[in-house]
């Protein structure tokens, strides 16, 4: 088990960690952001972050591991390796659906694993597990490399995470740095805000 300070390392090592004025995908502002992306440059961090998340799982008998793309496809490929089970990844359509495509399938019964690089409102996540569901799946848990949620958060399966960050975020109206004109918010995460 690594410790939070070894992990709190490699994010700062890795600048995942960063401050300033930030537009979520949620459409609420923060004066942190997590870019968990970054982690996936190098696989010395990647490596180490994603077995310590599969370890959190070694006796829950995964047999795949699922995110949504575009954050979690390096992930759930990291995680799968260190479990040993295969991995892939979901995508959305044209209308911004979530779905399985490129041929994978989800075996009826089968003891998936839904992994997010980073956690905050679990909106991608629920998606995720409803289309496990859908397809037949069961849902063995969730993993994150980073819970923002500060813990607070319930998928209705285990949900383990290597980080815990209870970070800041405000409603746009009750922004704090909007108030003090500290300039208009960035977004650099991937997904259309909401």
């Amino acid at each position: 088990m690594i410790s939070n300070e070894r992990v709190t390392q490699i994010l700062k090592e890795a600048g995942v960690l960063l401050d300033g004025h930030f537009l979520l995908t949620s459409g609420r502002h923060s004066d942190r952001y997590l870019q968990c992306a970054k982690i996936f440059r190098n696989t010395k961090y990647s490596e180490e972050l994603c077995k310590e998340l599969a370890e959190k799982y070694a006796d829950d008998n995964i047999q795949l591991v699922i995110g949504p793309a575009m954050g979690a496809v390096q992930m759930a490929y990291e995680v799968s390796r260190s479990i040993g089970c295969e991995n892939f990844f979901t995508e959305r359509d044209e209308n911004g659906a979530m779905q399985l495509r490129r041929g994978f399938e989800i075996a009826e019964g089968q003891r998936v694993l839904v992994v997010e690089d980073v956690v905050t409102t679990g909106g991608s996540v629920k998606e995720v597990i409803e289309l496990v569901r859908a397809a037949g799946g069961v849902v063995a848990g969730v993993g994150s490399i980073v819970d923002r949620t500060g813990g607070k958060i319930d998928f209705g399966v285990p949900f383990r995470a290597v980080f815990s960050a209870d970070v800041c975020s405000w409603e746009a109206d009750e922004c704090p740095l909007c108030k003090s004109g500290a300039g208009a918010p960035v977004k650099p995460g991937s997904r259309k805000i909401k």
